[in-house]
């Protein structure tokens, strides 16, 4: 049960309701949608300009910078 208007997360619960209850397999299917939701927020995120240390010359923050300075570097 996939639809495009679900969020990474709606998609993860769906997928597990529908899944053995295997915790090896709802570990795959975690990894899968944690890598989704990282892209969604680096897409909404979007590549924007830090102008908090300069006025004249801001720091460029891509949404991949973003997910990782919030969220933390990981393997994805």
């Amino acid at each position: 049960m996939s639809n495009n208007k679900q969020t990474s997360v709606e998609q993860l619960f769906h997928k597990l309701w529908d899944e053995p209850k295997d915790k090896f397999t709802w570990y795959a299917i975690l990894e899968e949608h944690m890598a989704i939701h990282k892209e969604e927020i680096e897409d909404a995120h979007g590549e924007q300009y830090d102008y908090s240390y300069s006025q004249i010359d801001p720091t460029k923050v891509t949404g991949e910078q973003y997910y990782n300075e919030t969220y933390g570097n990981d393997k994805q």
